[in-house]
Order: structure tokens, then C-alpha cells, then sequence
């Protein structure tokens, strides 16, 4: 009997499992959607939308614990930058799982998990930049080197 078992097992241990997770919620952080099984989708979906939540609040907490559930730095950089304020108003349902048919080698139904709402950077205040006058622009060019051929040693006569 299979009593009080959470979670989808996807016929793996443990670490095996955690590394999948880990793999998978990377790639839609870094490339914005995935596809993938309906089973791993469903899988990941649950637990990425709580990390989704802990990036909501730019704290340094947060932060780390993004990184110790993803494992990279970069990606929770851009959870906590770029996806966390992105969805300050709502209160769940960050992802969607849309179906693309089955897959051709083994019949496994695919889908595409992504975002509800397209990742962009927040708009602030535009700053002008002003250039200064005073600072001196630099043109660097690249030197040529010119290879001198050696010239050929004369053939003496000895005909004669």
C-alpha cells in the first residue's frame, strides 16, 4: 500500500529526482518556458511556484534560499530581479501548461510549461544619461604586422 506518499516518484531516487527538479527549474528560469512530460511538468509546477513567491520579496533570505534550491546563482539573480517583480500583484499562478501532442518516439504527451505573463525587465523612471564633453574619446586601432620574407640565397653559375 502506497500511504502517505507525496509527491510524483518519475521512477527515480531521490537525488536523482532533486537534480531533475533542479535541472528543469533552471531551464524555464533561464529560458522563460520548457517542454516537457505532463508528469514532470505537474511535478515541478507546485514547488517552482512557491520559490516563485519567496522571489516576490527582494530580501537577502530570499535570495538565499532561491540559491540553495536551484543550485545557481545567476537564475536566482533573475528570479529575484527580473520575476519576482513581475508578478507583485498576483497572488499564485505564476506558470501555465499548455499541450503540444505526443511525443514521437515513446507516445509521451508533451506540454510547454511558461509563464503567464511575459518576462521583461521593469520599466523605471528612464534616467537621461548625459555624455561629458570633458571626457577624451579614445580610438584604439590594431597594429598590422608585416612578415618580411627572407630573401633567396643566389644560385652561383658553376657551368663555367
Amino acid at each position: 500500500m502506497r500511504k502517505s506518499v507525496y509527491g510524483y516518484r518519475l521512477s527515480r531516487n531521490s537525488n536523482q529526482r532533486k537534480a531533475l527538479f533542479k535541472g528543469l527549474m533552471n531551464a524555464l528560469i533561464m529560458r522563460e518556458g520548457i517542454e516537457t512530460t505532463i508528469t514532470k511538468a505537474k511535478a515541478i509546477k507546485g514547488p517552482f511556484e512557491k520559490l516563485v513567491t519567496k522571489a516576490k520579496d527582494n530580501t537577502i533570505t530570499a535570495r538565499r534560499t532561491l540559491i540553495a534550491k536551484l543550485g545557481m546563482e545567476n537564475t536566482a539573480a533573475k528570479m529575484v530581479e527580473l520575476i519576482g517583480p513581475r508578478f507583485k500583484d498576483r497572488s499564485g499562478g505564476y506558470t501555465r501548461i499548455i499541450k503540444i501532442g505526443p511525443r514521437h518516439g515513446d507516445n509521451a504527451l508533451m506540454v510547454r510549461l511558461e509563464f503567464v505573463e511575459e518576462i521583461k525587465p521593469v520599466e523605471t523612471k528612464a534616467v537621461k544619461k548625459v555624455e561629458s564633453s570633458q571626457s577624451p574619446k579614445i580610438k584604439v586601432t590594431r597594429k598590422t604586422v608585416v612578415k618580411k620574407e627572407k630573401p633567396e640565397p643566389k644560385k652561383e653559375d658553376k657551368s663555367a
